[in-house]
């Protein structure tokens, strides 16, 4: 499980650079700052939580059980479900992407809780 999340963190990682590169440099002028500030959230969160994956993946080996292995795809589901809506819904300012949005986060908050369960 460790590489997957490792390998999950790096991805995200990767595309939370070039999304943050796309925002800055190609939708500026083309978003209004409201909805640029929208995107700019999504990348920021993705990022914090690509960091939290390589984390899950450096202490998995250490702490076994369900509660790491559920904090990783939890922030995988995080990052999919708040940033991923954040993006459509800058993009394309569809205001029922924001519905979704607090799903991610609800799974974000659970990833980090299961993390600390891990740690217990």
């Amino acid at each position: 499980m460790d590489r997957t999340f490792l390998l999950a963190g790096a991805v995200a990682g990767f595309i939370g650079v070039a999304f943050g590169a796309f925002g800055a440099h190609g939708l500026r002028g083309r978003l209004s700052p409201e909805m640029l500030a929208v995107f700019e959230t999504g990348v920021r969160y993705q990022m914090y939580h690509a960091l939290a994956l390589l984390l899950t993946a450096a202490v998995a080996g250490r702490f076994d059980g369900r509660s790491i292995v559920a904090a990783g795809w939890l922030f995988v589901a995080g990052i999919v479900l708040f940033s991923g809506s954040l993006y459509v819904l800058a993009v394309t300012g569809v205001t029922t992407f924001g519905a979704i949005t607090p799903i991610g986060g609800v799974a974000f908050l659970a990833g980090w809780l299961c993390l600390a369960v891990a740690a217990l």
